[in-house]
């Protein structure tokens, strides 16, 4: 995929990383790409820490794919730095392209490059595509998440 781009996201490039982030049946439900006001102040507090990494994935002049990444340092695993995948999409046009493949592998590399020994990532019990593609990239599912709304 020697045309395709992987950079830090820009302001400009919101409208397309909202729309992302909606288009599947899960993010249809929770994500509103009609009003970008509170994606906006999210970017801003995203860009303004050290510890995130928003970027985008542009093959000619679209935005084709998203991933966050966060580094984590912490005190377990004997101080190990950890760093956690989120929000991972990929454009309709593009799956099955290899290009997921391609956004996780960066996070994974700059995980490295951040001396974090742990890559981690939750997946909704849902997205059973998702958990074949990150099992094909190596991740094991060997833990039982938990939230809680608040």
């Amino acid at each position: 995929m020697s045309d395709l781009e992987i950079r830090p996201a820009v302001r400009t490039d919101l409208p397309a990383i909202v729309a992302l982030l909606a288009d599947d049946p899960l993010g249809a439900q929770r994500e509103s790409p009609d009003d970008l006001t509170p994606y906006a102040a999210a970017f801003e507090r995203l860009t303004g820490d050290p510890h995130q990494r928003l970027v985008v994935a542009i093959r000619g002049d679209r935005v084709v794919g998203t991933l966050q990444l966060t580094i984590v340092p912490g005190l377990s695993r004997r101080g190990a730095t950890r760093s956690i995948i989120e929000g991972v999409r990929v454009h309709a046009d593009e799956r099955g392209t290899g290009l997921g493949t391609e956004l996780v592998e960066w996070a994974i590399a700059e995980s490295r490059r951040e001396d974090c020994q742990l890559v981690q990532l939750t997946s909704d019990v849902t997205r059973t595509d998702a958990h074949r593609f990150y099992e094909r990239l190596g991740f094991v599912a060997s833990h039982r998440g938990f939230k809680l709304g608040l």
